[in-house]
Formats: C-alpha cells, sequence, structure tokens
C-alpha cells in the first residue's frame, strides 16, 4: 500500500477498526474512507453496491462484525449468523467486483473446534464440532474465510483472512449482558470497588456514561443495586461478584492495538500467494486454509485472569464462582508461529495492557 491509496475500513469505530485507522493515520496514510451505520448499512446489498461503486476504493480491511461473549453468541443466535452473513458477503463479492486490489478478512479464533489440539494451527479448521455456544457466529465467520479463499482460486483476488485471538482494548463493549470476557470482568471488578467502597458518585458516573438495561445514573439506589444483583454484584451480606464457571478454563488475550499491527503489517508486506507458497502447496493439490493467526502467543486461566484484573482495579470484595454456568471452550491457544516466521510478533503484556485500557475506562 501507498500512503496515498484509497482505504475503506469497515467497522472503523468498533474496537478493532478504531485501532485499525490509528495505526494508519499514525504511519501517514492520509486516504482513508470510512462510513457511519447512519450512513451505511452493512448487510444492505444494494446500498454496499452503491457505495463500492461511488468510492472505488483500492484497499479494503474487513472488520465490521456483530459480536458478542458468550450470553449474547448463545441468546441471539439467530442475529449473529444472519447479520456477519451478510455483512462479509457484501464487502467480499462487490470489492471483487470494484478491482479492489487487496482484502483482509478479521475473522475469530472461535471457528476452530472446540476440542482442536492445542496450540491451534490454522489447519484444525473444520477437524470437528465447534462450541455450541458460538456456533452461529463461528460458522459465519469459517464462511468468510472460504469466501475469501474461493474468490482468490476462482477470481485471481488477493484476499487475505487473520484469526485473531480474543481481543481487548480501548473502546471495547461494557455492556454486561453482551460483553466479552475480559471487559466484564473489569467493568464487574470496577463497580465492586466502588460498591465496596461506598463510592456512588463514580457507581452514578459509570451508570451515566454505560446505562444499564435503561437505568442511568440518575436512578435510585435500590434500583442501581437491583440491577447489579442482577448481574452478579451485590452487597449483602458483603460485597462479592459472582462469575460465570469454574474459572478453570484457559484463554489467550492480544490487545487491540496489537491486532491492529498485525493486520496493517500483513496488507503491507503478504499477498495471498506468499501464504500459499509458505503453506508449500504444489499446483495440483487442493488449496484450504490460507488464513493467519494473530495471537500473544500465551494463555492464562479465568481465574488467573480475574485475579490479574482484582490487583489493577483494586477491587478488595469478594469473588464467587457460579459452577452452574458454563465455561465455554476450556482450551482456545491459537498456534501463531506462522505469523511469527512472516515476521510479525506480540509485545504488550496482558499486564500492561489491563493497565492501559483501565486508565482508559476511568477517563
Amino acid at each position: 500500500m501507498n500512503k496515498t491509496d484509497k482505504i475503506y475500513i469497515a467497522g472503523h469505530t468498533g474496537m478493532v477498526g478504531s485501532a485499525i485507522r490509528r495505526n494508519l493515520e499514525a504511519k501517514g496514510y492520509n486516504n482513508i474512507i470510512y462510513r457511519n451505520f447512519i450512513d451505511l448499512d452493512l448487510t444492505d446489498q444494494n446500498a454496499v453496491k452503491d457505495f463500492f461503486k461511488k468510492e472505488k476504493p483500492e484497499y479494503v480491511f474487513l472488520a465490521a462484525a456483530k459480536v458478542g461473549g458468550i450470553i449474547s453468541n448463545n441468546t441471539y443466535r439467530a442475529e449473529f449468523i444472519y447479520e456477519n452473513l451478510q455483512i462479509q458477503n457484501n464487502i467480499i463479492h462487490f470489492s471483487y467486483l470494484n478491482h479492489v486490489k487487496k482484502l483482509l478478512f478479521l475473522g475469530s479464533s472461535c471457528i476452530y473446534p472446540k476440542n482442536a489440539p492445542q496450540p491451534m494451527k490454522e489447519n484444525s479448521l473444520l477437524t470437528s464440532e465447534l462450541e455450541y455456544t458460538n456456533e452461529p457466529y463461528a460458522i459465519a465467520k469459517i464462511a468468510g474465510v472460504r469466501m475469501c479463499e474461493s474468490y482468490n482460486l476462482q477470481y485471481n483476488t488477493n484476499f487475505i483472512s487473520v484469526m485473531p485471538t480474543n481481543l481487548y482494548g480501548y473502546f471495547d463493549n461494557y455492556n454486561l449482558e453482551t460483553s466479552h470476557v475480559l471487559p466484564a470482568l473489569m467493568r464487574k471488578m470496577h463497580l465492586g470497588k466502588c460498591l465496596y467502597n461506598n463510592d456512588w458518585e463514580n457507581i452514578r458516573k459509570d451508570f451515566y456514561a454505560r446505562p444499564v438495561e435503561g437505568i442511568n445514573g440518575s436512578a435510585d439506589k435500590s434500583n442501581i443495586l437491583q440491577i447489579l444483583a442482577k448481574f452478579g454484584i451485590t452487597e449483602k451480606p458483603h460485597v462479592s461478584i459472582s462469575l460465570w464457571g469454574t474459572g478453570s478454563a484457559r484463554r489467550e488475550f492480544l490487545h487491540a492495538d496489537e491486532a491492529a499491527d498485525a493486520c496493517v503489517f500483513l496488507m503491507e508486506n503478504i499477498d495471498y500467494t506468499d501464504l500459499v507458497k509458505l503453506q508449500g502447496y504444489p499446483e495440483n493439490k487442493q488449496i484450504r486454509n490460507i488464513h493467519t493467526n494473530i495471537g500473544s502467543g500465551k494463555d492464562n486461566t479465568i481465574k488467573e485472569l480475574s485475579e490479574l484484573i482484582q490487583t489493577v482495579v483494586q477491587y478488595k470484595g469478594e469473588i464467587k464462582w457460579d459452577q452452574s454456568k458454563p465455561d465455554g471452550t476450556m482450551l482456545k491457544l491459537l498456534d501463531t508461529s506462522k505469523i511469527n516466521q512472516l515476521g510479525w510478533h506480540s509485545h504488550i503484556s496482558l499486564r500492561e495492557g489491563i493497565e492501559k485500557i483501565y486508565a482508559h475506562y476511568c477517563t
């Protein structure tokens, strides 16, 4: 990519999309285009068709998606598969029709089977069944990976896919119902700390910034306490936080700024044909699983994660584990040897990353 090339970031307001935008701007790219949801509904085929016909982007980062944690994935199964399929089908297809030079599709590590050998290699895809709770979302992302590969094979496009591990970062989703585990833990710990310290000023500040089920900081204490209790944050007989599962499931985490850096690195340096050569495919062999994992290469138990966040947030109350709730996939560590071999490595430690985003959360 050249600094003046027209680059479209789909999902530029999201955690990863905004990180990609910051990364590109810091490197001097000055012809970046994007649209808010109000201006462009990516599930609307005709709207996306008109956008690509008018704007003619040369490079596309497909970071737009409907995302959420274990509760929302399992509850809104139809929405997760429908909306994600619509978004990626529209953007990938019209990128092809409008001769986009290169596209990067962001998937998710949940595409891999729930019992895949650890760490999970790219060729583990579709070797056994998926984790049930996020199966619709995973199937949509798998379709995106295969769609990019299929367009490359049939139309000689240059569409690459990346599978990032669990991401966290600035502008994350802290909704207590739909957020992923790390931001959910951070917000629960923050509110638990405020409750422990009887700090209603900051509890109300938090609810003003991020209302919960229509309840904001102006609500009565009793209403706020009722909402907190619904999401496992209670004050009697003493302040405690209830977390799902046993805490024994292991997860790998990567700061979104690093995921963005990896995406830009691949767009600047690595083509689809490079990935085919790297995997040593002869001309007569069926080509598949050319996507690239992005991760830190390290994992922790959810219990270890909760203790780390507890230390950073300085929450002094109790943590309880509700073992009647699911853990999700027990092991989920990515094999990052491919992207490391290509020349990219992670550098931000989990503690450093959590300290950065908690400081940002409190501003």
